[in-house]
């Protein structure tokens, strides 16, 4: 299982991809999302929450503490925050463990499992860069949503393919999301 968590920033996209793809892979997928978020989303993508339970197999509400993601105890592979906002990479990097998103990240990290985080901010503040490289350095990956170039995308639905294709990439999920780089000059 994978964990999906959406939090309040522009980007809901990526996340919501990343489940249609998940989905489409047959993998196990909960979500977590904010209550922000449920607003981006229905802003951006004209979307319902309601939408998003066909997509994964179980909805944790982000208030919850006692959801079985925030045990050490319960199996899950990995967790994915995408967007990612400040606000939550600042709590995760600094063990504020106050809802079930930075719970279950706390746990990821501390069980050695895989973290991904997708920061959508831009630019960056040094506090920022200092809470993400804090995050790093306990093992989390740092996945910022900056799409390539050299697949030559043609609409947004390849630069969000892209990024979605780094995240799979580096929970060594086979995928065919975007043209790889491939340099056939000697």
């Amino acid at each position: 299982m994978i964990v999906v968590a959406i939090t309040g920033a522009s980007g809901v996209i990526y996340g919501v991809r990343l489940l249609e793809v998940l989905k489409e892979l047959n993998i196990d997928t909960a979500l977590v999302i904010t209550d922000p978020a449920k607003i981006i989303l229905k802003y951006e993508l004209n979307m319902e929450e309601e939408e998003l339970k066909k997509l994964t197999d179980i909805i944790y509400d982000p208030k919850d503490l006692t959801a079985s993601i925030n045990s050490g105890s319960f199996r899950f592979n990995s967790m994915v925050i995408a967007p990612c906002t400040m606000k939550t990479i600042s709590a995760i990097a600094n063990g504020y463990a106050n809802n079930a998103i930075t719970r279950s990240a706390d746990v990821v990290l501390k069980e050695r499992r895989k973290l991904v985080i997708v920061p959508r901010e831009t630019p960056l503040r040094s506090v920022h860069l200092e809470n993400m490289l804090r995050i790093s350095r306990e093992g989390g990956i740092i996945l910022p949503a900056m799409p390539g170039f050299y697949h030559n995308p043609e609409n947004i639905d390849d630069l969000c393919n892209f990024v979605v294709g780094k995240i799979l990439d580096v929970l060594e999920i086979d995928n065919h999301m975007f043209k790889r780089w491939h340099n056939d000059n000697p």
